[in-house]
């Protein structure tokens, strides 16, 4: 018999969108600027403009995983055990392909080589493309089915998830990051960085939102209701508006219509297939619901009173860190590449701190 869900389970169901979308629109343009190192940037000089970009911010944003799917494993175990184990292969790839792009990001610098940083610009930008196609299809799967037995197992090999859906939405973050980067480019620098991101915005937009549309119109094929309908009808008003607006040059305002247009898109695909949280491809029945994967209210109402506390301080300290560095950066702030020798190196050959 299913188990209807409680109003926790609810509030936690729409805190784990939240979660997902803050990652999304947070990551989603360091993880295009990561890919635009090989894609867009013109010189080592260019690189090193693009990776100052997101340099004191990617770490924090990368948080938004992290809670996402600690969360999911507190408030809905069932959900996390199906989910985690049924794509643990594309999960996998995605952790391996971040770790290589963190460690892309510290090592990059540490020699003065063509050679070294040629090697770490790769890293950083398939780590990025492999990572965002990676969580795309999972987030995909998630809201499209996968082949679940009664107990929530999954069924088939391990290649069973790599479907057509799966693809559709790997593309789908891979394309949004690549413009989402490019909007972030043009507000965070100037000169001719700036300018060739705000063209290729406008150039690519249209574009690069077309498989996210197509999973939003999908999931609503599918589930959707009238509700759900009329914010699949906000997202693409949003899109068109952040187009315009980036063709009128207001780099701002179009950077927050995108903004909207993934807001909206996701909360249609996430209020479509509620109460669902995992369909299963096999039998409804074995789909995974908010009321049946959930915890006992009072373990979410213990999460609840931690999340209260805990979620304004993030969000503080990510606004301050934004607003510390909100300066545009240029070709010229950047200095040459040079070799420098470590303190430590110094102290020990010649005595003295450096």
């Amino acid at each position: 018999m299913e188990t209807l869900p409680t109003a926790l389970g609810t509030t936690w169901f729409c805190a784990i969108a939240v979660l997902w979308l803050g990652y999304l629109f947070l990551e989603g343009f360091d993880l295009g600027v990561g890919m635009h190192m090989k894609l867009f940037a013109r010189g080592e000089r260019e690189r090193r403009v693009l990776l100052n970009t997101i340099g004191p911010v990617w770490d924090g944003n990368e948080v938004w995983l992290l809670t996402a799917g600690g969360a999911t494993f507190a408030a809905f175990p069932r959900w996390y055990a199906s989910l985690f184990s049924a794509l643990y292969l594309p999960l996998t790839l995605a952790l391996v392909a971040l770790i290589f792009r963190a460690v892309a990001i510290e090592y990059r610098g540490k020699v003065h080589s063509d050679r070294w940083r040629t090697a770490w610009d790769w890293a950083l930008a398939l780590g990025s493309g492999v990572a965002a196609f990676c969580v795309g299809a999972m987030l995909a799967l998630t809201t499209t089915g996968l082949p679940l037995d009664a107990n929530g197992d999954r069924v088939g090999g391990p290649f069973v998830w790599l479907n057509g859906y799966a693809v559709l939405g790997g593309l789908a973050v891979v394309a949004f990051a690549l413009v989402h980067g490019l909007a972030f480019l043009a507000l965070k620098t100037d000169g001719e960085i700036r300018t060739r991101a705000h063209g290729a915005f406008v150039r690519w937009l249209p574009l690069a939102v077309l498989p996210l549309v197509v999973w939003v119109l999908a999931v609503q094929v599918r589930t959707g209701a009238w509700w759900s309908w009329a914010l699949t009808v906000v997202a693409a008003a949003a899109a068109v508006t952040a187009w315009l607006l980036g063709r009128r040059g207001s780099e701002g305002r179009a950077f927050i219509g995108l903004a909207a247009f993934l807001v909206a898109g996701a909360a249609a695909i996430f209020s479509a297939v509620y109460p669902v949280v995992l369909p299963s491809t096999l039998d409804a029945a074995n789909s995974l619901t908010v009321g049946s994967a959930s915890s006992s209210d009072y373990t979410l109402g213990l999460m609840t009173v931690v999340a209260l506390i805990g979620l304004p301080l993030v969000l503080a300290y990510q606004v301050w860190t934004y607003w510390v560095f909100r300066r545009r950066l240029t070709v010229d702030s950047i200095p040459a590449a040079h070799s420098v020798v470590p303190a430590i190196v110094v102290r020990l050959v010649t005595g003295k701190s450096a």
